[in-house]
């Protein structure tokens, strides 16, 4: 199994070649040192959000598509998204006989979404140049 900060180091590290920048250049506009830099991408260290961040953002790279990126390597080959809770109205019985028994988890029923509870979108611009702009950016329910 791949560890994450493996994954995101070796992702972090193909975003920065594909752009064929030094760790140094990198490490000057995400502020941070270039050791540290260097053992982010061999997975070596374990990058906090806040650091993860700021060499997404040296990158010209969305955190979000990062961590997308990641998580579809992650996955390997089969690339199947697995629902961590069933679906509204499919009982829980019914979810877990359509996964393999290796891949059963049982899941609590306070782990089950509320239906009352409103749900949240975000409304506005969510690009990193819009952010720079000063676009802003609401929550909605």
């Amino acid at each position: 199994m791949t560890l994450l900060r493996t994954q995101l180091g070796q992702t972090l590290r193909g975003h920065r070649l594909r752009q064929r920048r030094t760790l140094r250049d990198v490490s000057g506009a995400a502020r941070v040192s270039l050791g540290y830099l260097s053992e982010v991408e061999r997975g070596q260290k374990e990058a906090s959000s806040e650091l993860l961040a700021s060499i997404c953002d040296a990158l010209d790279v969305e955190l979000a598509d990062l961590l997308a990126e990641v998580s579809t390597e992650l996955r390997g080959p089969d690339r199947r998204v697995r629902p961590l809770v069933p679906a509204a109205g499919v009982p829980a019985d019914a979810a877990a006989a359509e996964q393999p028994a290796a891949e059963q988890v049982a899941v609590p029923a306070a782990a089950e979404p509320a239906a009352a509870e409103p749900a949240l979108a975000l409304v506005g611009a969510t690009t990193r140049a819009a952010h720079r702009a000063g676009s802003a950016v609401s929550l909605a329910a």
